[in-house]
């Protein structure tokens, strides 16, 4: 673990730099035209955080599963009639044709009209198929016939739904990766124009250290800044993936820029130019994929991520249900002890560094309240209430984070959130271990590896700090659906048998 290096006079400029790029956002947000046009041809109309951002191919499979749900339904409804041969024939069918057909695949232009064009051989021919087999039955009826004409439009109304959830999901920007590129280069050239003709990703800006040299745009994409600006830019909580797209040869080079922009919590990828348009369109297929020259901050896979936000979900539900009547008796405890609101709400580094606000259970007096963590908190405090030591004791004033695990914006098992500009005697916790951003390639937990290790309560000296963060990246490192249950049956126990720490 390596002391983060202080800054140097020479990113003076970029910080210069970066106050300007700051002024151009806040005239995005405010929808001016001149500030839309410097946004670049990428820009959704509303960034998504990295957190929300949504897969086709997972949704894809959803919808092959709600499919086949339907049509198994529909083939009951045709076998209660007293045709099971049609039933099962019309439902595989059409199921089988929809997959041949490329019906899940959702390629980036397609439209409504062209999708639905393709199913219709599918259901057409299932639609006939079935009605052969009824009439060839010898005792064929209208009732038939409409249950298979019914369910043949309502699987393709199914197909037009599924179009357009994934047409406004793209457009929503929550189903595209935003990338931003290194380097003012032909490769980011190439890159970009590869992102036009695909719509595989958006390229929200580039950046590049020779800023005395580099253009304004490039192909319309805005140069945002050097890399000195890039690492502490605003832009960076709705950034999937940092692309290097220096020259091929540069290696020394690269070489720097991983050393430099490893700190990040945003996965780095290189992009080699060396073929043409056809090698440039799969190469970035698969940076969007997460699955090309991938140097640092790989996180969880999709299917991994998928299941631990159902395990967040789930245990979140049973929590709340188990935990209800609890925090209803704290709510009336803290608010029958001393003035002030019930909640006390911070904000805090969440995943990719995204500002998220974090809900407890006041613990303090209000009028003493510390957001920004200035100081942290010691043992006997005369900020803290006579009930705060208790649910503090406790960590039963962490309870209603679980609403920030129902917002997604928290997971139950995970580092824990750091108030934002957090500092240890007096310097910004941050600055202290140079990894200490790789915290935030997952998102903040409830619990976590750190918590049932004891590292619990502040970190007040630079060896806390660092030994918080080396346990927080070892248990990015492991994660696992078994590792979060062990952790999660460790807690109570944990927390019950720990009387030094200060919480």
């Amino acid at each position: 673990m390596q002391p983060a290096a202080p800054p140097t006079a020479e990113a003076q400029p970029a910080v210069a730099f970066l106050a300007r790029a700051d002024k151009r956002a806040r005239a995005d947000v405010d929808g001016e035209e001149a500030g839309k046009a410097r946004r670049g041809p990428f820009r959704p109309g509303q960034l998504i955080p990295s957190r929300a951002r949504l897969e086709t191919r997972p949704l894809s499979r959803i919808f092959r599963v709600v499919d086949i749900l339907a049509a198994v339904l529909a083939a009951l409804g045709v076998t209660a009639e007293g045709h099971p041969i049609a039933g099962g024939l019309w439902a595989i069918t059409a199921l089988i044709g929809l997959r041949a057909l490329g019906l899940y695949g959702f390629p980036r232009g397609d439209t409504a009209r062209r999708h639905l064009g393709r199913a219709a051989p599918a259901l057409a021919a299932s639609f006939l198929a079935a009605s052969t087999v009824v009439l060839l039955s010898g005792h064929p009826d209208a009732s038939t016939f409409w249950t298979l004409a019914t369910a043949t439009v309502g699987l393709a109304g199914l197909q037009a739904v599924w179009w357009r959830v994934i047409a406004d999901g793209r457009k929503q920007g929550r189903l595209t990766p935003n990338i931003v590129v290194i380097g003012a280069t032909a490769n980011a050239e190439r890159l970009i124009n590869a992102a036009m003709r695909t719509g595989e990703v958006n390229v929200l800006g580039v950046f590049d250290d020779r800023l005395d040299r580099a253009p304004e745009t490039i192909m319309g994409v805005p140069v945002l800044g050097d890399t000195n600006a890039l690492l502490d830019h605003r832009i960076m909580p709705y950034v999937d993936r940092v692309v290097i797209a220096v020259r091929s040869t540069a290696e020394v080079r690269v070489r720097q820029l991983v050393d430099k922009l490893g700190v990040l919590p945003n996965p780095l990828n290189l992009f080699i130019g060396v073929g043409g348009p056809a090698e440039d369109d799969l190469a970035l297929a698969r940076i969007a994929a997460g699955g090309e020259n991938e140097l640092s901050g790989a996180g969880l896979s999709p299917r991994h991520a998928w299941i631990k936000r159902a395990q967040d979900l789930t245990v979140a539900i049973l929590g709340l249900v188990v935990a209800g009547p609890v925090m209803l008796i704290v709510a009336l405890a803290v608010k029958l002890d001393s003035p002030g609101p019930i909640f006390f709400r911070q904000r805090r580094h969440g995943f990719n560094n995204e500002e998220i606000l974090v809900w407890k259970f006041r613990s303090m007096r209000h009028e003493m309240a510390d957001a920004q963590a200035a100081r942290q908190i010691s043992a006997n405090d005369d900020r803290v209430t006579r009930v705060g030591k208790f649910i503090r004791k406790t960590s039963l004033d962490e309870l209603p984070q679980l609403f920030n695990v129902l917002r997604g914006e928290m997971s139950i098992v995970g580092p824990r959130p750091h108030a934002i500009g957090m500092k240890t005697g007096g310097v910004e916790s941050a600055k202290l271990v140079a990894e200490y951003a790789h915290r935030h390639r997952m998102k903040p937990g409830l619990t976590g590896w750190a918590a049932i290790k004891g590292s619990r309560g502040p970190v007040d000296t630079p060896e806390s700090v660092r030994q918080r963060v080396a346990l927080d990246v070892e248990y990015i490192e492991r994660q696992s659906f078994w590792l979060d249950l062990y952790i999660i049956a460790m807690t109570i126990p944990c927390l019950l048998g720990d009387r030094s720490a200060v919480r």
